[in-house]
């Protein structure tokens, strides 16, 4: 409890609290412009988190992305567009309720169900992750090399769209992350003769580009004009939204759950949360017809569960340094910036520093209500921001906040290069997740191999000679063999059939 009583008093300081509270704004802003995600939120925020302690750079990472999840349900109410696409699942019942003239309603649900679902998220995290923590101090190199692999193939598999180009994007980036020095023997790799290039890509310029610059291109590059909003005067949110949140309280507690339980796994994050929440509560309504018309049972499910997911997604990246989803690899890159490494001992060493991060979400989550209140009453101001002048805004901080990560043009010209990757990449349908997810765990997975093969004196089984080691590596072999074992039974099956 002491290291919990430190840990407040660190978050309660005032420099701390105004970093939190205009992070807070900032991924309000930005969650709320259609097309402008939450990790392009995070993205942008990591230059300016380089000149914070790491508290309060963490704590503004938590503020931003807990926000932005929240705000991108405002123009999904008054637009029919989500601000991320986290809100996407329930885009269409939220705007076919706010026709019927219940945006206040559907407003407040959304406001209040986030910041409950990232509470509970919060707690999870705050209780879970320590008890993790301890166990994982005993798993050795073999355990990692597996969870790993597990984690890049999850994440490879469940991201949206094809599996096939989802595979193709995390081979990209394991591809860029061994540029750089072999660790090893020092022989640089793939740097083209730069000595720029001997540390690796920058991590923060690659994010920039791949979520920033891409979103910029793609604006520049669309001519289709905003829809009108719903022309209606928002007024008490609050009024009549218990007795609907009680109607449907155990959509609620699904919701938490389902967002809880998927935040922890590889590449999934809070949009499929919301999309597996969604789905479930549609699954097991009982009045379809009232479901599909538009109604508080899936929104109040889904709403919850992304929220949820966004805390539970810090347990793998926090404990074992395995990010969970594009934001949470963000977070690692700022914390071997600052000169930490997330993993078991952090727990240790650091101890007031993680129980800051875990009550930054339990803070942000507490300040949903009353901002989330103040966007919503501002939305009308902030959904007229003219995108034309708001893009070019956001190219010059993205462009300064690169320059100023090593003072050199470097940094620029990585962002540049990898803002038209990420474009042609999602242009072509190809998952950006695993890609990013692919360059930041790259270099643990080589490190993992080498020194396990070392150990092992090249003798690959004893990649299993281990329990846990040999349960996850069989586990993750099935996952890479199972398409082929689907394949086969179906035509198994066919021939049967046909016979």
């Amino acid at each position: 409890m002491a290291v919990i009583y430190d840990a407040f008093l660190a978050l309660m300081a005032p420099e701390v609290l105004i970093v939190v509270v205009l992070s807070s704004v900032f991924g309000l802003f930005v969650g709320a412009i259609p097309g402008l995600t939450a990790t392009m939120a995070v993205a942008l925020l990591v230059p300016v988190t380089f000149f914070m302690d790491p508290l309060p750079a963490i704590a503004a990472i938590v503020s931003a992305s807990a926000m932005a999840i929240f705000a991108g349900d405002i123009p999904s109410v008054l637009l029919r567009i989500p601000g991320t696409p986290a809100s996407a699942a329930y885009t269409e019942a939220a705007y076919r309720m706010t026709l019927r003239g219940q945006a206040e309603l559907v407003l407040g649900v959304c406001v209040v169900t986030s910041a409950v679902g990232g509470l509970v998220g919060a707690l999870f995290l705050m209780f879970f992750a320590p008890a993790v923590a301890r166990f994982a101090l005993n798993i050795s190199s073999y355990e990692y090399f597996w969870l790993v692999c597990l984690g890049l193939t999850s994440a490879a598999f469940i991201s949206p769209g094809s599996a096939v180009k989802g595979i193709i994007s995390l081979l990209l980036g394991l591809l860029i992350a061994l540029i750089g020095l072999f660790p090893v023997t020092g022989q640089p790799r793939f740097t083209f003769g730069s000595t720029a290039l001997y540390g690796g890509v920058g991590l923060v310029a690659t994010l920039i580009g791949m979520f920033a610059i891409a979103e910029i291109l793609r604006f520049a590059m669309s001519r289709d004009p905003l829809p009108s909003m719903a022309k209606m005067k928002i007024g008490n949110i609050f009024k009549g939204l218990m007795p609907e949140l009680w109607r449907y309280r155990k959509g609620f507690a699904n919701g938490i759950v389902v967002g809880t339980a998927t935040g922890p796994l590889p590449g999934a994050g809070a949009d499929i949360a919301a999309w597996i929440s969604y789905a479930l509560s549609r699954r097991f309504s009982h009045n379809r017809k009232e479901f599909d018309e538009g109604s508080l049972e899936g929104i109040v499910a889904a709403g919850a569960a992304n929220n949820a997911s966004v805390s539970s997604s810090y347990v793998p990246a926090t404990v074992l340094g395995i990010p969970g989803d594009s934001m949470t690899a963000i977070v690692i890159g700022v914390l071997f910036m600052k000169g930490l490494t997330p993993g078991p001992t952090i727990f240790q060493t650091q101890p007031t520093l993680i129980y800051g991060i875990f009550l930054s979400f339990i803070l942000a989550n507490l300040l949903m209500i009353p901002l989330g209140y103040g966007a919503i009453k501002l939305s009308r101001y902030i959904l007229d921001v003219p995108r034309a002048y708001l893009m070019p805004i956001i190219m010059i901080f993205c462009v300064v906040g690169a320059f100023a990560m090593d003072n050199t043009l470097t940094a620029v010209v990585t962002m540049l290069i990898f803002g038209v990757v990420g474009w042609f990449m999602e242009e072509n349908g190809f998952p950006i997740a695993p890609a990013l997810l692919g360059i930041v765990l790259g270099r643990m997975l080589e490190e993992t191999f080498l020194t396990s093969m070392i150990k092992a004196q090249g003798d690959f089984l004893q990649f299993f000679s281990r329990p846990i080691a040999g349960t996850i590596g069989v586990i993750t072999i099935l996952v890479w063999v199972s398409p082929i074992l689907v394949m086969l039974w179906k035509r198994t099956s066919g021939r049967k059939v046909l016979a």
